[in-house]
């Protein structure tokens, strides 16, 4: 008689789960790959699951690219020239392809893109605080759950956006709908940061983090060309290293030879039987399930490969780690990848409480002029970017006023959640176009103001999932999942 897989799991679940053992699969960097359990689940208001076909409008795909630290409004795309010294900084504000916007001189590729962008100069919420701000910017929602804890995630935090998107949306080519790129957001005193887990959705609706980037150490920038310490400048660091995730079949594996693994079903119960042992009544891991289909199928393997890229290519991009980044979600997103976070700086690189002008001249803006610039690009060039919503915003901009910290040599801005400027582009929004403004200390927004529940909508729209889309968390009380409108005027 054969053995029962435990409840919830299906035999064809097991028959992959003992698979992935007999692999021996090398995970590398995709510590996703992981058995979690979770009670939470999305559904419409009816309390059916979601369907696999959103009714929606056109659903795109959107890559939100995260400035983690908080770049600074006046040093970017909101600049105030004509406001007193000690409000509008050193650098000078240089005109773009379009009509009456300007941005930073350090920005000059992106200058001669601004007709293909929109940027929302207004966007406001509460929150000085680096734990708070990131879990607002990257769950859409202003107010800090119940409990909120500063110093770690919780699971009474609000889903992510990437969670929330990843568990509504279909998979193409087993490859996840959602997930995060290079790496987790990660304090310098080593915490990781609210915000980008599933929170109240529960962990088995975590999304895929495609650790390519792991830091092993408190620096800065997009290494090996700009990696630089706030205080210090420019380091070296050979241990940071940025490889792909390890897909390939173990030594001597050829897939005829996988495919008859598969079907050795004697030894594959043997080690459901044992998994059965661990998981109890959890939910099957979703991302087992998917590893096999991985491993077996080239085109997906050549999405996570940076290793065929022509070197004028990567010179474009920035033979770095924002370059490669933005290169991977590229391939990602022509292998179907629906929704991609992707990280350009990692433990709070953007937060430039001192030397924050040489430290954006010469180690943050140059790698990120460059590589967004170079994305934008290509994705024009290949017909996605109309159908693809570029997002770039931070947690939160900085201080109208520049000040120098007690001990620190150089002046910079402090945290700043009353103003910030997100720049969005492709999926019909309409390029060369500014949606709100603020004072003129770029303090405060006078004009339009947005919230982070008015990007999210954005975000959720632009991906086709309904408005009456719901959520449950494991109590089974429902939330919408739309908290704001889409942001007027882009379109």
């Amino acid at each position: 008689m054969q053995p029962h897989p435990p409840h919830g799991l299906s035999r064809r679940h097991a028959l992959q789960a003992g698979a992935i053992g007999l692999l021996g699969l090398g995970t590398n960097h995709l510590s996703a790959l992981r058995a979690l359990g979770g009670d939470a689940a999305l559904r419409s208001p009816s309390g059916a699951p979601p369907p696999a076909g959103l009714p929606a409008a056109k659903a795109r795909s959107v890559v939100y690219i995260f400035l983690s630290g908080g770049l600074a409004q006046h040093e970017s795309f909101d600049m105030k020239p004509d406001a007193p010294l000690e409000f509008r900084g050193e650098f000078a504000p240089i005109s773009t392809s379009a009509d009456g916007i300007q941005v930073c001189e350090h920005l000059p590729k992106l200058a001669r893109l601004a007709h293909k962008y929109a940027l929302v100069r207004s966007l406001t919420h509460p929150s000085n605080d680096h734990s708070g701000a990131h879990h607002i910017m990257l769950t859409g929602r202003s107010e800090l759950p119940a409990g909120f804890d500063r110093t770690k995630p919780k699971e009474t935090d609000w889903p992510g956006m990437v969670a929330l998107a990843g568990s509504i949306l279909p998979p193409l080519h087993n490859l996840p709908p959602a997930l995060v790129l290079p790496d987790k957001l990660q304090h310098r005193e080593g915490r990781f940061l609210q915000g980008q887990f599933a929170g109240q959705l529960g962990k088995a609706h975590d999304p895929w983090f495609l650790e390519m980037s792991p830091y092993h150490s408190a620096h800065y920038g997009a290494y090996p060309e700009y990696l630089f310490h706030h205080e210090k400048g420019a380091l070296q660091d050979e241990r940071l290293v940025f490889q792909a995730p390890h897909l390939s079949l173990p030594q001597g594996l050829t897939n005829q030879r996988l495919l008859d693994r598969l079907s050795l079903r004697s030894s594959l119960e043997q080690q459901s039987r044992r998994l059965a042992e661990s998981i109890e009544d959890t939910a099957f891991d979703r991302y087992r399930e998917a590893a096999v289909s991985l491993l077996t199928d080239q085109s997906v393997r050549q999405a996570f490969d940076l290793g065929q890229t022509p070197p004028a290519t990567l010179a474009r991009y920035g033979d770095n780690s924002f370059g490669w980044s933005l290169l991977m979600a590229r391939q990602l997103l022509e292998s179907g990848v629906r929704l991609i976070q992707v990280n350009l700086g990692n433990n709070e690189s953007w937060d430039t409480h001192q030397a924050a002008f040489p430290n954006l001249k010469n180690f943050l803006l140059p790698p990120m002029d460059r590589a967004v610039s170079a994305f934008l690009e290509d994705l024009d060039a290949s017909g996605l970017l109309s159908d693809t919503l570029v997002v770039m915003g931070s947690e939160f901009g900085r201080t109208p006023k520049i000040s120098t910290l007690p001990g620190a040599k150089f002046p910079g801005r402090d945290h700043w959640g009353a103003a910030q400027t997100v720049l969005l582009a492709g999926a019909g929004v309409s390029g060369g176009t500014v949606i709100g403004a603020t004072d003129k200390k770029g303090a405060y927004p006078v004009s339009a103001p947005q919230k982070p529940e008015n990007l999210a909508a954005t975000i959720y729209q632009a991906l086709g999932i309904p408005r009456t889309m719901e959520w449950h968390d494991p109590l089974q009380r429902p939330h919408m999942l739309y908290q704001g409108e889409p942001i007027q005027g882009l379109i």
